[in-house]
């Protein structure tokens, strides 16, 4: 399969360690609620990249980008909405200069928010603006990118096909936290129907990201590996998260989480990582528990 011969070599050495969550770690530094992350990418360059050091320096090989709110629908009527294929560029150029030859930088692609069921966007709409920042990512030298945490498939679609369009190696990710188990996206697809879809339109990687914590997301990596000759990629959240006095609380720790790396390479996942909740310390963890 063309573009994946060096995705095949890394994951031949094992378990690769991927990056976790930017959203979380950029409030740390100053990002005050409600503001687009995306954004500090031009504002903030500095404090990006101290987020993107700090997981090639607790060892990932893999970061990904400040760019996964940057898509012109998501952007809505923000004063930056003209500035989407420039903040995408410095979004890649961020982790790029953070990585140096340590680490491969992955361009976040996520959802643009609105729904097709409803009619909040059209499909013409939303293949535009995943075009757009698809490539722009391309074009400031990702070397893959990322279409993470989407729970409609036709969505997910139109973002997988905008990013392969690039040449670039493509990783399609879903988020389930929906159904009695959790193992449902929030428009129903289960992981089977999800790991079908993704492997027939052609990405090079199939996962799961963010939704519900790490001791969930054992079966689903269980249930995407069989159903996908695809490596498999798992980012779960530090838990579910909790609001105590206003403070966004995850009660994972990362000792717990790096507990379950052993299951879930045993499931298949064949790049690790983290999503909310998660930070370096995490990353470090996870790092530690592969060495043993």
């Amino acid at each position: 399969m063309a573009g994946t011969r060096w995705i095949d070599e890394l994951v031949a050495g094992g378990p690769i360690l991927t990056d976790g969550a930017w959203g979380t770690q950029l409030q740390q530094r100053g990002l005050d609620l409600g503001e687009l992350p995306d954004t500090w990418n031009l504002r903030h360059p500095d404090r990006v990249e101290e987020v993107a050091r700090a997981y090639v320096e607790a060892g990932s090989r893999i970061i990904l980008t400040n760019t996964f709110r940057a898509n012109r629908i998501a952007f809505g009527t923000h004063r930056d909405a003209d500035r989407i294929a420039e903040i995408n560029c410095a979004g890649v150029e961020i982790s790029r200069r953070a990585a140096g030859s340590a680490a491969r930088v992955f361009a976040s692609m996520g959802p643009s928010g609105k729904q097709l069921i409803t009619g909040d966007v059209g499909e013409a709409q939303l293949a535009a603006a995943f075009a757009e920042q698809a490539t722009a990512q391309a074009e400031a030298g990702a070397d893959a990118i990322v279409v993470e945490t989407m729970a409609d498939l036709r969505e997910a679609q139109l973002a997988v096909e905008a990013a392969l369009a690039t040449g670039l190696p493509v990783v399609g990710c879903m988020v389930f936290d929906s159904g009695r188990d959790k193992d449902r996206t929030m428009m129903g697809v289960d992981p089977e129907r999800a790991a079908t879809a993704l492997t027939a339109w052609g990405v090079h990687v199939v996962g799961a990201n963010c939704g519900s914590g790490v001791e969930s997301y054992v079966p689903i990596c269980n249930r995407l590996a069989a159903a996908t000759d695809r490596p498999v990629w798992i980012k779960p959240n530090a838990g579910m998260p909790r609001l105590v006095q206003g403070e966004v609380v995850y009660d994972t720790t990362a000792e717990q989480f790096a507990g379950f790396l052993p299951a879930l390479v045993d499931a298949g996942a064949r790049f690790v990582g983290g999503c909310c909740g998660t930070d370096p310390g995490f990353i470090a963890a996870l790092g530690e528990r592969l060495k043993r």
